[in-house]
């Protein structure tokens, strides 16, 4: 039997909240209060964090190094990307083996050890899980090609070829088709992604019970949950009909009949043994379909990356040109959409979309550090959980690449093939997408320091190169910088820890239509705080809407005391929090 670790409701207490004379499980406006709504989340891709034994790749026990520096920032829960053993087709979301450590990361004794440490600090770790599909290197895989009568030959998705070709329709996230024939039986695999990433077949009561086990041995050593890695994609019609001409290929996969039924039996004969956190990337599904998975009285999973953000800033691989408005909306909608029962994320960037500074801000050399504080402020001061990316808090940038040579990444590279190769589009085109949009921009290395590599690595190889602007935009510089972007996240990150409103409060945009002023308040019963930010280079004289005035002026990026006040004279990407 798996060890139970439930623990009193308030793990990670509100200093302000744990100074009243009571403690209260439900705030005023409804919310039943966790550690994991009140936390503050830190990504961390192993591969590009820190290396620590000088062969180029990132590492576990890299990672142990810096956890004072993670510590120090603030942030509560640290998000590690996949560190299970793999041949890497996918940059480790092609797992061989659930249990074993990835050779380039370290081993299962270094884990323990960063686990060790996170626990002695305070912090608590969730880790990804990845079981919509394994690699093909997996043993169950390994097995299930063999033949036709296989015991593991129903892990997996196995169909005869129709008319001379594949099964159906189906399109791969990866570009080409997602089915893949194998000539031992002649018959197609189905593989929504990397054709070395074939799809778990969910409806095997056994592959269910296997995946719950891996879980469970994670969650016995002592980690506190897991990011579901595209979790939504686990169900399929067994059917697989063609899609229809017009057809949204993501919703379609996302439309499996039984995926709450799998996720409400995960809860039930796992999660719900262990006081954990757990989100879900939740790649098809729609605002209005969100309180499905995330109700608590659904008990399914706690939270969900919801896409809408992505969706302003680009269109699949092509750079989109967003309006404020867009922007405001999303906040708007989910507020709206989302009860006290429903709890949200908030992000603007992660290992699979490029650098927030450059794509919500501005990365010139004048803008980047006052705009990555303006993006700060709206991370941490929405309503739901936060997750910030490494290197965020040093207001880093996408890469300047110029050649498809430069990028690792499998979906750039097969969408080279497709789409250059044969001349559906130019590489000039291509490349100006790629530093807009790639997953390699947030991939690049850590920048520590001004030394070879920015300190990530002695090798003069590291896996991928690092950004050129690392001489200027480095930790040690920035710890040693007051004023910094760093520690403008330190203290907000505090700031919010003690601000109950800023977590559980009420949101209001003021004025949904302003093109370059966003302005809002957060309300948790007496508690009032109105969140001011431009999102342009131009300085503003903005008149607060109806009869709001600003209050006291309890937090600012820039040099500013107005305050009590019914206009504000605004800076160019400024922020300010006023209390009212």
């Amino acid at each position: 039997m798996p060890r139970r670790r439930l623990a009193p409701i308030l793990l990670l207490v509100i200093p302000s909240l744990a100074q009243t004379s009571h403690t209260i499980s439900v705030t005023d406006n409804g919310y039943r209060r966790t550690w994991w709504k009140e936390a503050v989340v830190y990504q961390v891709y192993p591969r590009s964090f820190k290396d620590s034994n000088g062969d180029g790749i990132g590492d576990i026990p890299g990672i142990t190094s810096k956890l004072e520096y993670l510590r120090s920032l603030g942030v509560n829960v640290i998000w590690l990307g996949p560190h299970y053993d793999s041949p890497n087709a996918d940059m480790g979301y092609d797992i061989r083996d659930y249990r074993k450590v990835m050779t380039e990361f370290g081993t299962m004794a270094d884990f323990d050890v960063l686990l060790a440490g996170i626990k002695q600090r305070h912090m608590k770790l969730i880790i990804d899980l990845v079981v919509n599909h394994t690699s093909d290197e997996h043993r169950w895989f390994v097995e299930s090609r063999k033949s036709k009568a296989n015991p593991y030959r129903d892990y997996y998705f196995w169909r005869p070829g129709k008319n001379g070709g594949p099964p159906n329709n189906f399109p791969s996230f990866f570009s080409g088709s997602a089915w893949q024939l194998d000539p031992t039986t002649n018959e197609y695999y189905l593989h929504l992604f990397a054709v070395k990433q074939p799809d778990l077949n969910w409806d095997n009561p056994k592959v269910r019970q296997d995946v719950y086990g891996l879980m469970k041995f994670w969650l016995d050593k002592g980690v506190d949950g897991f990011r579901m890695d595209v979790i939504t994609l686990i169900s399929k019609n067994p059917a697989f009909p063609d899609l229809k001409p017009g057809q949204n290929f993501v919703d379609v996969y996302a439309s499996g009949p039984h995926l709450h039924e799998y996720l409400q039996e995960m809860n039930r004969d796992v999660l719900s043994h262990y006081d954990v956190m757990t989100v879900g990337e939740a790649l098809g599904i729609s605002l209005k379909q969100t309180p499905l998975i995330v109700d608590e009285r659904r008990k399914e999973l706690n939270m969900i990356f919801n896409f809408a953000i992505v969706n302003v800033m680009r269109q699949g691989r092509h750079i989109r040109h967003w309006t404020l408005p867009e922007l405001k909306a999303v906040y708007s909608e989910q507020a709206a959409a989302l009860d006290a029962h429903s709890w949200n994320t908030i992000f603007l960037s992660n290992h699979d979309n490029p650098r927030l500074v450059s794509t919500f801000g501005n990365d010139s050399a004048r803008w980047r550090e006052p705009s990555a504080k303006v993006l700060a402020t709206l991370l941490l001061t929405q309503r739901g959980t936060p997750f910030i990316y490494q290197g965020d808090e040093l207001g880093m940038t996408n890469f300047p690449f110029k050649t498809i040579a430069e990028i690792e990444d499998i979906e750039a590279k097969n969408a080279w093939k497709a789409d250059v190769e044969t001349r559906k589009e130019t590489a000039d085109a291509f490349m100006d997408d790629m530093r807009h949009t790639s997953r390699d921009n947030s991939r690049t290395p850590m920048q520590w320091d001004a030394t070879e590599n920015a300190g990530f690595t002695t090798s003069r190889s590291p896996w991928l190169a690092v950004n050129p602007n690392y001489k200027s935009i480095n930790a040690t510089a920035e710890l040693a910088d007051p004023n910094s972007v760093y520690h403008y996240f330190q203290r907000l990150i505090a700031f919010r820890s003690r601000t109950p409103a800023l977590i559980y409060g009420d949101y209001k945009d003021l004025n949904p239509g302003d093109p370059k002023v966003f302005v809002y308040t957060r309300v948790l019963g007496p508690e009032r705080y109105l969140v001011v930010m431009t999102f342009s280079a131009d300085a503003v004289t903005y008149k607060l809407p109806g009869h709001v005035r600003a209050g006291e002026l309890v937090f600012t990026s820039g040099a500013s005391h107005e305050g009590h006040t019914g206009t504000l004279h605004l800076s160019g990407w400024e922020a300010r929090i006023y209390r009212l």
